[in-house]
Order: structure tokens, then C-alpha cells, then sequence
């Protein structure tokens, strides 16, 4: 390990900007012990650390099938395409990797035809599917032409017919130029919902089975924390799961993973998902899939049945949501007293779906594609049968309404026995590392969320020096940041703070409110290019950001985490306030209530350690290389009025604090 690290080792000789650090050989030697001798280890490793490296050099060295899962797509690719690459030619070991995303993010060759067939576009079989591509980047540039000028959606299925022929791997990331909310895709995606597994014609030509088998091939399986939960949630059925077995893993950005684990271990029903299930069973119905006509018949009632009751079970779940008086929060937690007059309504949905299944199951000859419409059935039927009796079960029960979306939802309360269950008990070894793990010091808090009883621990600090490279600014006098006069206070702040940094800087918010108040104030005031989250998609806007001068990001929760801008583009960034948890929020409220009544203090044991994460990562996206410098700003006087504040301060970057804002003159002209 020390030889592959070493000045003049392989790494430095394939690397030009590689520098030998101390910490980072610290790592890869723990994470070689606990793949050796097996356990757990938490492994927090500072901004500057190389922990990618860290552990997939000793994970390749090990030869075993490791599972890396990780946060975002985004680090899923430099893995890939960047770090592996250099491994390869470097560690003198032959290996295999697979790069692994969720089922949704992959065309279903076999819905993909019945839909082209009722479009009357003729597919084309033969080993060009997932097999054929012009390795001179010319084939599909008439697909790719299509999609960039305004299209029906027929010239978008003739484009993704062109590309189904000569992709290999069926990603639809493949296809930049598809929309990324292009609805027709969730009728043509490999979910799991509607999957056949075995029994479908295509399933030797199945992208989703070729990723398979690539992957139960592999010695390295990349996959990132959203497939990692969604397929452990569905191992229950035979063809369920996409990740082959291993025995050991590497779960970085590991923070993330309860937010991950609550909403992939709980249940869901929503009118997209029953109106998607009543197309689906016109559709089978319109391909004439069923020889039996009176089968035909009431199967064409059952469906309009399941239709007409989920239409006034969803619409009394949108009255009771007016009745709670949510206002403008699209998410409010129910109880069962609350959702007692639903029940009739909600029955009548799930008897009408059990005569629909019936039906089927009573049918004969009948094809795989409504067999499996029977299964979605009865599955759509337990749900809401589940989520209405919304009884004490370890869940907070919750209506979550976006745009015309009404979804009834049930969340796990805590997930630390289902994290410790699925996925660290089937383990030999695994490492869960981020740049933020440890709160006051201490794993106890990343250890009680996830269930991780025993575990090895290593914190390393940040090989950036904070004390040179940045200073961090809190003003003088500010308002509580729950007043009335903080939004101006804090207005005024950002213009004189981005005046000194000549924009170049990200302005973070805990809620969109803020945002537009300070946006509002602040552009007018500004010679700066001004770029304002939901304007445009993530990724426009960071490269908009990136390629811009001067430009500043007005910006809430996801651009917290997870962006990369090294260089002076981006040489400050300011915070409104701690980003404590909203306790209207219902999860978060079922947590608060669920430690208060077990004698703990959620505040100082849950709220607290959360809001110190969620900081660090904030302020973790200015200092990305040695050669960066900049200013950190907090607006939130609570860091200096409030008893807790020292347990922020205590967390922040070691960098020298000031008050003043003719410091920030200085540090920009030093």
C-alpha cells in the first residue's frame, strides 16, 4: 500500500497533479485491515484527504467483488471514467468494473416495442440491439439532430429507435439531448413495477439483464445510494433486485444515506401511480392481448371502476389537506383519526382493484404483460390498504401534493434496524466515509441513525490550510433570524459582502422564501451576473456558473452538497442561516416526538448534529484544491448569541473569524 502511494510510486508517476499525503495512506491502510479481517469502519476524511483513491486501491487490491455506492451520479462517473481508468494502468492488477444506476435511467426493449408498434413504427431486431456502435461517433447524429429542434412525439420514439439499435448499454444519459422530464420516458423506463423479469420475450436482450451480468462479472460494481436502497426494498421478488451479491462495500458520501434509506424503505400510492396502472391495462386491453371478450368486458369495467374510486379518494385526500390548513406546505402529516373518513373511499379503491386481479387470475391464456398488471394490482391494493389504517407501526404517515401529484405516503421513523438488516449484516466489511461523519468529534450520532453497533474509527483532517486560504465572516449585528427584519438585514449583508468579492460566489438558502426576499433586494443592487436555482436544470446552471465571470448562484438544499468548483469562479460563499430542519416538516417531526418520548433530548441529539452537517457541507464547497482562497460567511447571529453556537463554531473550518468587512478587503488585495 505504501509503495502505490509513495512519492515516485505508481500513483505519482500516472497522476501529473498527484501529491503523496499522509492521510490519505492512513486511510487506504485502515480500509485495507477492515477488508482483511472484516468489521465496520467509519472513516471521516477531509475535504483534500483523496479518499476516492484511499479506498478503491486497497478495495481492487483485496480481489474481492467490492459494492461501491455512492451519493450522486456525479461522483458515480469520475469513478468510473476518471479514477478506474488510472487504476488500471497503474496497480499492475487486472481488474473489471460495471457502472450501475437505477432501473428508471434504462429503456425497456420490450414495452419500448408495443409502444412504437401502436405508433406504427416499425422496430428493427438483430444483433444491433445494445451490440452496434460506430466507433467514429457518426451513427445516431439523425436521431441526435431530431431532438434538438422541436419534435412530436413521434419524432422523439423514432429518435430513441435509432439510438435503442446502436447503444450498448441502454442509458438514456446517452441521449443528452433528451428532455430531462420528458414524460413518455416512464412509459418506455425498466422499472421494477412493471417488469417481467424472466417470462418477458426480450429478456436475453434486456439492458437491465445484460447490467446483470456484467456486473455479477465484475470486481468493482459502482452504484450510487438510491439503487443501493431501492434494491434492497424490492428483494422480495425473484426478479426484483439488479445488484449482484457482495460481501463487501464502500459507501461514501455516506451522510446521505438515511435520507436515502427513509424514502426507499417506505410505502407510497399516488394518482400518477393508479392513472400509469389504468393505462397500462387499456393498453393490454387495446393490443388485444386477451382472446376471451367477456374477459375483454369486465376487464374494461374493473378498470373504470378503479378509476372512478381513485378519482374521489384522491380528491377527498386533497379536501383533507385544505381542512388541515397547510397553506403553502405541500407536505402535512396525517393520523388515523384524520384519515378515518377516507375509509369507505379508500376500500372501494381496493376492492376494485382485487375484482380487477381477480379477473385476470380467472382469465386463460393469458400473456405475461397482464399477468403482471395482476401482481401491480394487488401490490397497489396492500399499499393503500396500509397507508389508510395508519396505525402505530414505526411510521409517520404524510400527503405530499405537487402540482397535479397527490401522494399518500408512509416513512420509516427510524431506519437504523433496516439500514443494520439489509445491507451491513449481509456484509463482511464496509466503509462508510464522508467528509462529514463525526459531531463534536464523535461517530455517536452517524452510528445511532444507521445502526451500527461496532465499528472502527478514523477521523482525518483536511490537508487545506483554512488559516491562509480563507477567513470566515460574521457580522457584527444581525436580527434573529426568525424576525420579521432579518430578510432585510440579510439582504443588505449579501450586496456589501459580494461587492468586496466581486460576485464570484454562492449564496445559500435554508428555504426558498429567503431566497426570493434577498434575490429580490439584492439583484437590482448588483453589477454581477445573477443566476437563480430553478431557472434552469442543476447542471445548466453550475456550468452557466463555471464559464461565467463574476457570476453569482442564489441557491437552496441542492446546491448544499455534491458541487465542485475549483478556482477563483468561486471564491465565497455566504449562508443565511443554520439549516436546522424544519420541525413542521413530518418526518422530522416524528423523530423529534419518537427520541423526546424515549427520554432523549432531539434538540441537542438529533436537530442539533443534523443542522451541523448540513453546515459543513455548505461551506464545504469553497475550498476544493490548495491553490483556492475565499470567504465564508454565516448570517446567523445564533452561531454567537445561543449556548449551542459553540457547537457549530467548534465545527467549522479552522479559519481565522472576523467581524469586519474591510477584512474581506484586505484578505482579496494580500
Amino acid at each position: 500500500m505504501a509503495r502505490v502511494f509513495a512519492p515516485g510510486g505508481p500513483l505519482a508517476s500516472s497522476l501529473d497533479a498527484f501529491e503523496a499525503r499522509p492521510a490519505q495512506l492512513e486511510m487506504a491502510a485502515a480500509v485495507a485491515d477492515v477488508f482483511a479481517g472484516g468489521g465496520v469502519l467509519l472513516a471521516e476524511a477531509g475535504t483534500g484527504t483523496g479518499k476516492t483513491l484511499a479506498y478503491l486501491v486497497p478495495a481492487i487490491l483485496s480481489r474481492q467483488r467490492v459494492l461501491v455506492s455512492t451519493g450522486t451520479k456525479n461522483l458515480q462517473e469520475q469513478i468510473y471514467f476518471k479514477d478506474l481508468p488510472v487504476l488500471q494502468k497503474t496497480l499492475g492488477v487486472p481488474f473489471t468494473a460495471t457502472y450501475m444506476k437505477g432501473r428508471g435511467n434504462y429503456l425497456c426493449l420490450h414495452r419500448f416495442d408495443a409502444l412504437a408498434d401502436a405508433w406504427g413504427i416499425e422496430r428493427h431486431g438483430g444483433d444491433a440491439r445494445g451490440g452496434r456502435q460506430d466507433e467514429s461517433g457518426e451513427a445516431g447524429t439523425a436521431a441526435e439532430r431530431r431532438l434538438r429542434a422541436p419534435v412530436s412525439d413521434r419524432g422523439v420514439i423514432e429518435a430513441i429507435d435509432e439510438w435503442s439499435r446502436r447503444t450498448q448499454t441502454g442509458d438514456r444519459a446517452e441521449m443528452e439531448d433528451l428532455p430531462e422530464d420528458l414524460p413518455l420516458w416512464s412509459e418506455i423506463a425498466a422499472s421494477a413495477e412493471n417488469c417481467l423479469g424472466a417470462e418477458c420475450p426480450q429478456f436475453d436482450d434486456c439492458f437491465v439483464t445484460r447490467m446483470r451480468i456484467r456486473a455479477a462479472e465484475s470486481d468493482v460494481v459502482i452504484v450510487n445510494h438510491h439503487l443501493l436502497c431501492a434494491d434492497a426494498a424490492v428483494r422480495q421478488h425473484a426478479f426484483g433486485e439488479v445488484i449482484p451479491a457482495c460481501r463487501y462495500a464502500v459507501v461514501d458520501e455516506a451522510h446521505q444515506l438515511e435520507d436515502v434509506a427513509t424514502q426507499y424503505f417506505g410505502r407510497m400510492v399516488s394518482n400518477f401511480r393508479v392513472d400509469d396502472f389504468a393505462r397500462d391495462v387499456d393498453r393490454g386491453l387495446a393490443a388485444r392481448q386477451i382472446a376471451d371478450l367477456d374477459t375483454v368486458e369486465t376487464l374494461r369495467r374493473d378498470v373504470e371502476h378503479v378509476r372512478d374510486f381513485a378519482r374521489m379518494f384522491f380528491g377527498a385526500l386533497q379536501t383533507l389537506r385544505f381542512e388541515q390548513g397547510a397553506g403553502g406546505e405541500s407536505r402535512i402529516r396525517v393520523k388515523a383519526a384524520q384519515l378515518e373518513p377516507l375509509l369507505s373511499d379508500a376500500v372501494a379503491v381496493v376492492d376494485a382493484l382485487e375484482a380487477l386481479a381477480a379477473t385476470i387470475a380467472l382469465a386463460k391464456d393469458v400473456p405475461e404483460d397482464v399477468l403482471a398488471l395482476q401482481r401491480r394490482a394487488e401490490e397497489i391494493g396492500a399499499d393503500v390498504r396500509f397507508l389508510t389504517q395508519a396505525d402505530d407501526r414505526g411510521y409517520v404517515y404524510y400527503l405530499d401534493v405537487r402540482g397535479r401529484g397527490v401522494f399518500l405516503r408512509g416513512s420509516p421513523i427510524d431506519v437504523s434496524d433496516i439500514v443494520r438488516e439489509m445491507l451491513f449484516d449481509r456484509m463482511t466489511a464496509a466503509v462508510l466515509t464522508s467528509a462529514t461523519l463525526s459531531v463534536d468529534g464523535r461517530f455517536d450520532y452517524v452510528r445511532g441513525r444507521l445502526g451500527i453497533r461496532r465499528a472502527h474509527e478514523l477521523r482525518l483532517h483536511s490537508e487545506f490550510d483554512y488559516r491562509e486560504q480563507t477567513v470566515l465572516y460574521l457580522p457584527k449585528k444581525m436580527p434573529d433570524p426568525r424576525s420579521p427584519q432579518f430578510s432585510e438585514a440579510a439582504s443588505r449583508e449579501v450586496v456589501e459582502i459580494l461587492r468586496r468579492t466581486d460576485g464570484r460566489a454562492f449564496v445559500l438558502f435554508t428555504s426558498y422564501n429567503n431566497l426570493r426576499q434577498v434575490h429580490q433586494f439584492a439583484a437590482p443592487r448588483l453589477p454581477y451576473p445573477i443566476l437563480i436555482q430553478g431557472s434552469a436544470p442543476r447542471s445548466t446552471l453550475l456550468r452557466e456558473f463555471k464559464s461565467t465571470p463574476n457570476a453569482v448562484l442564489f441557491a437552496t438544499a441542492s446546491f448544499w452538497q455534491g458541487v465542485d468548483v475549483v478556482g477563483e469562479a468561486l471564491s465565497c460563499v455566504i449562508i443565511d442561516k443554520l439549516p436546522f430542519a424544519s420541525p413542521g416538516d413530518p418526518i422530522t417531526a416524528a423523530r423529534i416526538e419518537a427520541i423526546n418520548e424515549a427520554g432523549g433530548n432531539a434538540f441537542a441529539d438529533y436537530q442539533i448534529p443534523l443542522a451541523i452537517l448540513a453546515l459543513q457541507q455548505g461551506l464545504g464547497r469553497l475550498i476544493r484544491h490548495r491553490s483556492d482562497r475565499g470567504v465564508l460567511a454565516i448570517l446567523d447571529a445564533r452561531l454567537t448569541t445561543m449556548a449551542y453556537g459553540r457547537r457549530f463554531l467548534a465545527s467549522l473550518p479552522p479559519a481565522p473569524v472576523t467581524h469586519d468587512l474591510a477584512t474581506l478587503d484586505k484578505f482579496f488585495d494580500a
